[in-house]
């Protein structure tokens, strides 16, 4: 049975918060999926996961250090996330603070480890961004965004 991940860094709680959220929605569109800070997994941990979700607040235009890290810890293990669906979500204090900067960082990392990423048509096309604490707009697209993930895994697994 498939399964998924949203893996997160936070310091203000925003970007936990839209974490908890997407992975809610993955859960409820029938994706068994855990939820936890990147300082609670190994990078090797990814392995066991069919989705991986990805978020992080906007710091200097990039995604923060832990996150990077993990990526960077991956480099030995090229093609063990190959073919798994990946998708990212950022934070920012600021509107033009990086948010989507932040969010293609994310994905650039996602496509050289061969994640097949999930984009989005309507609403916030490379992932879900929050200006501060996530408000309705926020919380609606990152449950739209949990359950194409879901939707994307299901027809890939």
């Amino acid at each position: 049975m498939a399964k998924g991940i949203v893996v997160y860094y936070s310091r203000s709680g925003n970007t936990k918060k839209m974490a908890e959220i997407i992975a809610e929605s993955m859960g409820n569109f029938g994706l068994k999926t855990d939820c936890k800070s990147v300082d609670q997994i190994k990078p090797t941990d990814l392995f066991g996961y069919d989705a991986i979700v990805v978020g992080s607040p906007t710091y200097y235009g990039g995604m923060a250090a832990p996150l990077k890290q993990m990526f960077d810890d991956l480099v030995g293990s090229h093609g063990k996330l190959d073919g798994k669906v990946g998708a990212a979500f950022s934070s920012a204090a600021n509107i033009g603070g990086g948010n989507e900067t932040t969010i293609m960082g994310i994905i650039e990392a996602m496509l050289i480890c061969g994640l097949v990423v999930c984009g989005d048509p309507q609403g916030d096309h490379y992932g879900p961004v929050s200006i501060g604490e996530p408000d309705d707009r926020v919380r609606q697209q990152c449950q739209r965004r949990g359950q194409r993930i879901t939707e994307l895994t299901k027809k890939i697994c």
